[in-house]
């Protein structure tokens, strides 16, 4: 099986434009080898509503390192493997505004995969798909919106499609950072 990085990430705003948590989880030869989280300082404000929503507060973040700081030390991760999320055209926007918005070296284009996608085409009656839905579904443990645990439940997610049988590699696409967009086959 070839190696997915589900990750997840919160937004400190609006725009959506920095990241405040991300959350990383490495899936090789069909196991979880690494799951970890961390804040970020995305020096910049932070609307109520996403620190409601995330309980992350400049407070929390400010001796975080910044999101240039953390990229040096996952670039390689992002950019030699396929990305996974549960609703992945959001985090994939997020994560090349934020690559862009601080004018940072990146590929032109990362693979990637969505847990949501896939949970459209393998429910097609199920009312909601939401992460939250899926994991109370498959009974996968959940602290939404919580990066590390988002990441590490859409790994989850995966592992349960393929356990089932379900093929996920047609679900693999290329996501162009620099047009911010899903390229279309």
């Amino acid at each position: 099986m070839q190696p997915f990085i589900a990750f997840d990430v919160e937004t400190p705003n609006c725009r959506n434009n920095r990241i405040s948590a991300i959350g990383i989880t490495v899936i090789q030869n069909g196991k979880i080898t690494q799951s970890t989280g961390t804040l970020i300082n995305p020096e910049t404000h932070f609307d109520y509503f996403n620190m409601e929503l995330t309980g992350i507060t400049p407070e929390a973040v400010e001796n975080a390192p910044t999101f240039p700081e953390l990229w040096d030390s996952i670039k390689d991760v992002f950019e030699n493997n396929v990305l996974l999320a549960h609703n992945a055209p959001f985090d994939m926007s997020v994560l090349s505004k934020c690559l862009t918005d601080y004018d940072l070296p990146h590929p032109d284009f990362l693979k990637y995969a969505c847990t949501c996608n896939m949970a459209r085409r393998f429910f097609p009656r199920m009312e909601r798909r939401g992460l939250h839905d899926m994991c109370d579904y498959y009974n996968i443990p959940l602290n939404h919106h919580r990066a590390d645990s988002d990441a590490l439940a859409c790994a989850e997610l995966l592992l349960r499609y393929i356990s089932e049988g379900r093929d996920v590699l047609p679900f693999i696409r290329t996501y162009d950072v620099n047009q911010k967009r899903t390229l279309r086959i």
